[in-house]
């Protein structure tokens, strides 16, 4: 979407751990954001969605090893629950506008739920692009 549509689009990343599936989800959520710290957000975002099956908090801090973050500070922010309100924040948000699994995605208030072609998201981006 962005090489197609550049500086068209935005995209906007936000948290829905489904933790009735994978109970390792929330942590998993407040992880990345703590790689994001150390500039590996979505390095560490593309590591998890690879592992999804393996997201014990010992994983989380050996995912974080593999990506040379520093092992110290990645263990002190996870350990706080530093992001845990905010990953709740964004579930909640998620929750309020329809979603109730992943992926999901939002065009200009238009919704697309589940996985979906590139033609779905460029006649939405289409239409949306349209009535600007």
């Amino acid at each position: 979407m962005q090489e197609t549509y550049q500086d068209q689009v935005k995209i906007v990343f936000k948290d829905y751990p489904l933790t009735n599936i994978h109970p390792h989800a929330q942590k998993a959520a407040e992880a990345a954001r703590c790689a994001g710290e150390q500039g590996k957000y979505w390095e560490y975002h593309d590591i998890l969605f690879a592992n999804h099956a393996a997201l014990a908090p010992e994983l989380l801090k050996k995912y974080a090893a593999d990506l040379q973050l520093d092992a110290a500070q990645f263990a002190a922010c996870l350990d706080s629950d530093k992001y845990a309100s905010a990953v709740n924040k964004d579930l909640a948000e998620g929750t309020r506008v329809g979603v109730s699994g992943t992926p999901a995605f939002f065009i200009n208030g238009r919704f697309l739920s589940g996985a979906q072609p590139f033609s779905a998201f460029q006649q939405a981006i289409e239409e949306a692009l349209e009535t600007q």
